[in-house]
């Protein structure tokens, strides 16, 4: 069974414990009675659910069919309908989606990933040997389900985010930050998180808003802990970042000792339970006298272990597992930072009302000032100085503001990290955009403090904001904040010794030198307005995760190899800051799902220098010119990303929804000689019936059976759409989202119904129902399509006109041909796209290119 991110993540075992062992944690609640007490007890705020919408898309994805492409309006109708439900009783919800794929959970990312590949190929055999669509229990999500969402909601007028790291840690922070009234999701990281209540997508019953409240008091009860052990309890018993193998010794020893083991009980359940009793009996103990790892037989793991434990600390908590000695120095990009050595200078901040007190006591002699936007882990001093912006958002869909604090009481702040008696002044980090000295003093201090930001300070955020400081402050949700507490809290952490820190505190530098501009691919990032390219721009690394492919079917290639070229033009675009592109522009690495890559090494993806009539514009001038004129460079250089300059006039004179359509469909017969005209018709027929048709007429479309090549070419549509979005939004948004939503250009169903048709040689006006009016139409975007091709001699064919030999451009050729060189490969070289081996190959030139 091909899980989502939310069935899998999380701490080793606890999802079945608490199931089995503990079903007592779990209470049944209802969200309108929650929200009820919640408006009664902070009148004038309106209740707010964060939602970790990685872990909600099985739930949200309704539709009985995901094998062909996927249910694109159904699921949109579903969409609207779940939040139609909350905002009918006053329920505001703030969704927060998965940005990128932090480094220390890369190796799970693939381990996933090479799963889900074993799962497809069950997928395709059972197709091939049924002629039908599996059932439930081998479901696996469309392809570009988590893009699309993001638009999808943002279309609905929801307030939608995309985070700067693992969205779990940004949706934690925010629900304890805004005194969420809870956390909807399914991961059981949100039992650890010390933060707002945590209630489960998939107990969710919608009609009636009943769901589970997983209840981490009422856990911490029956393992005999507190609630500040829950985060050393999940690394030994093994996450996203500590290996389950790292204690696997330690946690059968604690076993072997318990004496209270229950034959009732599962392996993993007893597991739980003796190490839970370890720390409850035995770490209590020497809590305070011995370091941690004294206790724990950490060896040479040890850094990796804290980086586990920082991991689960949000803003302004601390650890009591650290621990502490009453001096300490660390040091920080060659800038030394003097701990407080009296323990009573270190107040511990309490949560919620009383942290207002603290509040009152630090922010005293803050002085009114600009604070920087930014602070993330890709911050670091440059030489550039802070400027001044208007950062625009270009997007013409998005007017909407990024959440606000709801509760009218005053709220919890970023916390300074020394007490009351303290005046000396604690040099953090500096941040590079505004070149400011971030620092930590005591309230005494006359110094100016800026305070530690991220992309998220945009918002209105009444409840976080001191009356002396102009700027709101947003919720602290990078890593290098998380770290900053353990190490306020834990003065002995230093960076000279790097098995005695988690995460090793690194100068990041960025592939975008200029500050302006990736503020601006920033924000967009942030607030879910594109797709990829301030994961290009700040760190030069992306993933894509698994598509439905047939690794056994030889013609068509993987849509990683297909859309590549278009990757490459759109690096060339986004990593201006090279002059010499060929040569000097630094690789881009790709994790992207293939069949036959074993994902040991990202390919290493170099930038194609592409061909704009009057040059290639800067992105200033893309992102930042509001001229009418640049409207028409903006477009002529999303087409230069297709290599379809030749074609602009043609693809003017469609109409919408349909230019964008005819782009990718150029693109795609260009690319692939295995394309043939009946998949040509299939394509147009059903862009155009597709807009006849109600959701209900959808949801009762059932195809003759299921074709394993269509169902290819359904998920490489769909994939193609997702880079429309990337290239859209590198090039300052020429053409309207709307127009590129599959929901209005795409259904899986009605597709396969075209392509079965198609393939038994069925006439055009059988293809298009009859309807005389769409046939004008589907013979002038077939020839927009064709026209376009020939000027690259293509010539789009019928089937029945292919030898029995016929395999196409991408048929087999070997496996030990690599192309590194210059040029173009022609038809008759092949391309082994099968057997490319394992990562870190480079690829420089347009390989995949037809000519």
């Amino acid at each position: 069974m091909i899980l989502s991110r939310s069935s899998v993540m999380g701490v080793r075992g606890l999802q079945g414990f608490v199931g089995s062992t503990c079903p007592h944690i779990c209470t049944v609640v209802n969200f309108k009675e929650l929200a009820e007490h919640h408006r009664s007890k902070y009148p004038g705020c309106t209740p707010t659910i964060v939602v970790d919408a990685m872990c909600c898309l099985r739930y949200w994805y309704t539709p009985e069919s995901w094998i062909c492409g996927g249910q694109w309006r159904e699921y949109f109708s579903a969409l609207r309908d779940f939040v139609k439900t909350f905002t009918a009783v006053g329920i505001k919800l703030i969704f927060f989606f998965d940005g990128m794929v932090e480094q220390d959970k890369r190796d799970e990312w693939v381990k996933r990933r090479l799963k889900n590949n074993r799962e497809i190929s069950r997928i395709f055999h059972y197709i091939k040997s049924h002629k039908e669509q599996p059932g439930r229990n081998m479901f696996f999500i469309p392809s570009g389900l988590a893009v699309f969402t993001r638009f999808a909601l943002k279309t609905l007028g929801q307030e939608t985010l995309c985070s700067l790291q693992e969205a779990d840690y940004e949706v934690a922070s925010y629900g304890l930050q805004h005194n969420c009234l809870g956390i909807l999701g399914e991961d059981t990281d949100y039992l650890i998180y010390d933060t707002c209540p945590y209630f489960s997508i998939s107990e969710l019953c919608l009609e009636s808003l009943d769901t589970v409240m997983l209840c981490r008091e009422k856990l911490c009860e029956s393992l005999g802990l507190r609630v500040a052990d829950l985060p050393l309890l999940a690394c030994l018993l093994g996450n996203d970042i500590i290996p389950e193998g790292m204690f696997e010794s330690f946690r059968y020893k604690c076993l072997s000792s318990y004496t209270s083991v229950k034959e009732n009980f599962d392996k993993k359940g007893n597991i739980i339970l003796a190490v839970s009793d370890h720390i409850s009996k035995v770490l209590h103990l020497y809590q305070g006298e011995k370091k941690l790892e004294e206790l724990l037989p950490l060896g040479p793991n040890k850094a990796l272990f804290y980086k586990g434990m920082a991991s689960y600390l949000l803003p302004g908590q601390k650890s009591p597992w650290v621990f502490q000695k009453p001096k300490g120095i660390l040091t920080l990009d060659k800038q030394v930072i003097s701990m407080s050595s009296d323990p009573e200078s270190r107040e511990e901040v309490p949560r919620h009302t009383s942290r207002s007190k603290h509040r009152k006591k630090t922010t005293k002699n803050i002085k009114k000032m600009k604070l920087p936007m930014y602070s993330d882990s890709t911050d670091r001093p440059h030489e550039s100085t802070h400027k001044k912006i208007s950062i625009p958002l270009i997007s013409p869909e998005s007017r909407q503001e990024v959440p606000t604090c709801s509760d009218p009481e005053p709220r919890q702040e970023v916390p300074m990290c020394t007490g009351p008696q303290s005046r000396q002044e604690v040099l953090i980090w500096t941040d590079p955009e505004s070149r400011q000295e971030i620092l930590c003093t005591g309230h005494e201090s006359k110094q100016e403090v800026p305070i530690c930001t991220d992309p998220i300070s945009k918002q209105e955020d009444s409840m976080c904001t001191h009356p002396g400081i102009n700027q709101k402050l947003p919720v602290a949700t990078d890593f290098e904040f998380k770290l900053e507490a353990l190490m306020c809290t834990n003065p002995e952490i230093k960076q000279e010794d790097p098995t005695n820190v988690g995460p090793e505190i690194k100068q990041q530098v960025t592939m975008v030198s200029d500050t302006e501009i990736l503020k601006i691919a920033r924000t967009h990032h942030v607030q879910a307005e594109s797709y990829l390219v301030y994961n290009i721009m700040s760190s030069g690394e992306i993933e894509c995760s698994n598509t439905l492919e047939d690794e056994l079917d030889q013609a068509l290639p993987s849509q990683a190899f297909i859309y590549r070229p278009i990757r490459q033009r759109v690096y060339s675009l986004l990593l201006e800051d090279c002059q010499d592109v060929a040569s000097t522009c630094p690789a881009v690495k790709e994790w992207f799902v293939y069949p036959g890559n074993p994902l040991r090494h990202p390919d290493l993806v170099r930038p194609l220098q592409m061909t704009v009539p009057g040059g290639t514009p800067s992105l200033k001038i893309l992102w930042l010119n509001q001229e009418p004129e640049i409207q028409v460079r903006r477009l002529d250089t999303l087409l230069a990303c297709f290599n379809l300059s030749s074609s602009r006039e043609e693809l003017q004179a469609v109409e919408s929804p349909f230019q964008a359509l005819c782009c990718l469909l150029i693109y795609l017969f260009v690319q692939v000689d295995t394309l043939c005209l009946e998949d040509l018709h299939a394509f147009i027929a059903q862009a155009l019936c597709l807009q006849g048709k109600s959701t209900s007429q959808l949801v009762n479309l059932q195809p003759d059976y299921i074709n394993p090549r269509a169902v290819q070419l359904g998920s490489l549509l769909v994939r193609g759409l997702t880079t429309l979005v990337l290239v859209n939004s590198a090039c300052g948004f020429p053409w309207k989202m709307s127009d590129f939503m599959p929901w209005n250009i795409f259904d899986g169903k009605l597709f396969h119904q075209k392509y079965l048709q198609s393939e038994k040689g069925y006439a055009v006006e059988v293809l298009l129902e009859q309807n005389r009016s769409r046939l004008t139409k589907f013979h002038n975007l077939k020839a927009v399509v064709c026209k376009a091709c020939m000027k690259e001699n293509r010539r789009i064919t019928g089937r029945a006109h292919w030898g029995s030999h016929h395999a196409g451009r991408w048929g087999r050729q070997g496996s030990s041909y690599h192309r590194t060189g210059s040029g173009y490969s022609r038809s008759s070289q092949g391309q082994p796209w099968r057997d490319q081996g394992p990562g870190s190959r480079q690829y420089e030139h347009d390989q995949w290119r037809r000519y």
